[in-house]
């Protein structure tokens, strides 16, 4: 008979004694009653907007299951936090807990001068290999909005997150590095650069575009999408990102020829009729998505792209709908998963309880969605748009608002509480 799990042991943390780990059998994530999930506070507004948060998650977790299920949150630490407890901005024992328990919630960090690292952000995902950045981008009636029609913008965008500009193979103008490579580049390569250049390299790998083209598709068909368009510079960039183009192509149809089909092949064999049940395959050019974003974004559903344009591109379609206040994200491996809020640590208002927990709060909800737990996740989404319709808001929507009652951050979960 197998004995009993041993309790994963960490420096100077202790798992909850009274939730279970998530698993992974196969291909799938086993997800108990009482899950553990461990929750990185962030840095500034963090605090603040990581209590309402929990509090809001744990009330709609309660409405939904009457306490048959619940999330069992195991405080784990990055960041400012960990440096005055670990002397490390990111001690081993946070990713051990990230891989242990597979689903974790964080707040926004910033990277301490002297730190170590370029961007901590960033140096989370290389070393946990979250390799896709995933961004729904959606409108809540009532959210001020700088366009005419921000209700037909509903996105999701899957960026790639470890390779392109991000992956750090860069040295500054003068280096040794520097005179090296553009050495190497006028004399082996033929090719002439400016010596008094920072160089910088920018990798795009067939493995990193067909995994994450292949979760994006895979997106579309668990819910029933139209399309997925692969957003590229490949008219310039013919071997990086033309290549994430044709390597998005060829995945799709070596692994997804039953459920998707090309636009061009709907032009060219279904006389412009998408078959019923198929998926479109497109792509377009990032300058080009750009304004289609905004003059044509419900001709969209799924994005797929490298680094870069998807942070660009994810910035802009989350302005169309009220800003990053309201914009969630994940960053996803095959199975482990940090969700985030999107924007920064805004250290003016650290402690001041009046930033809108809004990004972190519909991050949340992803994860709800990750576990399977769309009860509660819905009742989230429908309180929050009820709560913004009575015009009950924090400082950054009640501004651009006439008539709104400013609350701050406390109130506002409060609220969104009541309104479950």
């Amino acid at each position: 008979m197998a004995g009993k799990a041993t309790t994963p042991k960490f420096a100077k943390i202790t798992p909850p004694s009274d939730g279970t780990p998530i698993r992974i059998a196969g291909d799938k994530r086993i997800i108990p009653d009482n899950p553990i999930i461990p929750v990185i506070e962030g840095d500034g507004i963090g605090p603040d907007i990581m209590r309402a948060t929990r509090r809001v998650v744990d009330a709609a977790v309660q409405k939904a299951f009457g306490g048959q299920k619940r999330i069992v949150w195991f405080d784990v630490y990055a960041g400012e936090l960990a440096l005055a407890r670990y002397d490390d901005i990111l001690p081993a024992d946070t990713i051990k807990a990230v891989k242990t328990y597979i689903v974790a919630l964080k707040g926004p960090l910033t990277t301490p001068i002297g730190g170590g690292f370029r961007s901590l952000n960033v140096t989370m995902r290389q070393v946990m290999n979250l390799y896709a950045c995933v961004r729904p981008v959606r409108y809540f009636q009532g959210v001020p909005a700088p366009v005419k029609h921000p209700e037909r913008m509903n996105v999701v965008i899957f960026r790639e997150n470890t390779e392109d500009v991000y992956a750090g193979i860069e040295w500054p103008k003068g280096s040794k590095e520097a005179k090296t490579v553009i050495k190497f580049l006028e004399t082996k390569m033929k090719v002439k650069v400016r010596s008094d250049s920072g160089i910088g390299i920018k990798p795009i790998s067939v493995t990193g575009t067909q995994r994450l083209v292949r979760k994006a598709i895979r997106h579309a068909i668990d819910h029933g999408l139209r399309s997925v368009t692969l957003v590229h510079k490949g008219n310039i960039m013919k071997y990086t990102e033309g290549a994430f183009r044709d390597w998005g192509y060829a995945l799709a149809k070596k692994e997804f020829a039953a459920q998707t089909v090309t636009e061009a092949e709907v032009t060219s064999k279904y006389d412009g009729q998408v078959p019923a049940g198929k998926i479109v395959i497109k792509d377009r050019i990032a300058d080009s998505m750009f304004q289609q974003v905004l003059l044509r974004p419900d001709e969209y559903d799924v994005l797929a792209t490298p680094n870069l344009n998807g942070d660009y591109l994810s910035d802009a379609c989350a302005a169309q709908v009220g800003g990053l206040g309201m914009a969630p994200g994940a960053n996803i491996s095959d199975h482990v998963a940090l969700f985030e809020a999107t924007h920064g640590t805004a250290p003016k208002y650290a402690g001041l309880d009046k930033v809108n927990p809004g990004s972190l709060i519909l991050s949340a909800v992803m994860m709800l969605d990750y576990l399977n737990w769309g009860q509660p996740a819905r009742l989230i989404e429908k309180a929050l748009e009820k709560t913004i319709g009575e015009k009950i808001v924090t400082y950054d929507l009640a501004r651009l608002m006439e008539g709104a009652r400013e609350v701050s951050t406390s109130c506002y979960a409060d609220r969104i509480i009541q309104n479950l």
